[in-house]
């Protein structure tokens, strides 16, 4: 969606609008692979969207999110996602990899890079986060 300050970018990097994009899945939709999962849950970072985060998390950590540790991230200033790698993850897929590094700023502006081998699974036929350990 466009507003009259202009596009509204997704936080994904994708390069599409945000309604377009990521918030698809952020009111409901499930993420067709685990690449798009995972740029999706980088954009409910960047939204501040726990709803979405515990929704797409595998029932396992679900109950170990805590207000603390997401209020810690949603502090971040997140500025970009970079996909380094993928492995399965597709259509037809029980599980795959998304390595990637999500960059952030610290109060004194200081560039900050979060790398991780993000592990998702299918629950349900939906795609979840399972675990940093690809």
């Amino acid at each position: 969606m466009t507003s009259a300050a202009g596009p509204d970018p997704c936080p994904c990097g994708s390069g599409d609008d945000y309604q377009a994009c990521c918030a698809v899945f952020h009111h409901g939709a499930d993420a067709p692979t685990a690449l798009q999962l995972m740029r999706s849950r980088y954009a409910a970072f960047v939204k501040r969207d726990a709803g979405y985060l515990a929704r797409t998390s595998h029932p396992m950590l679900r109950a170990k999110l805590d207000s603390k540790g997401l209020r810690a991230s949603f502090a971040l200033a997140w500025s970009r996602l970079e996909i380094l790698a993928t492995r399965d993850g597709g259509a037809d897929d029980r599980q795959g990899m998304v390595h990637f590094r999500a960059i952030w700023r610290d109060a004194a502006g200081n560039e900050q890079v979060h790398e991780e081998r993000s592990r998702f699974v299918r629950d349900g036929g939906a795609w979840v986060y399972r675990d940093a350990g690809g």
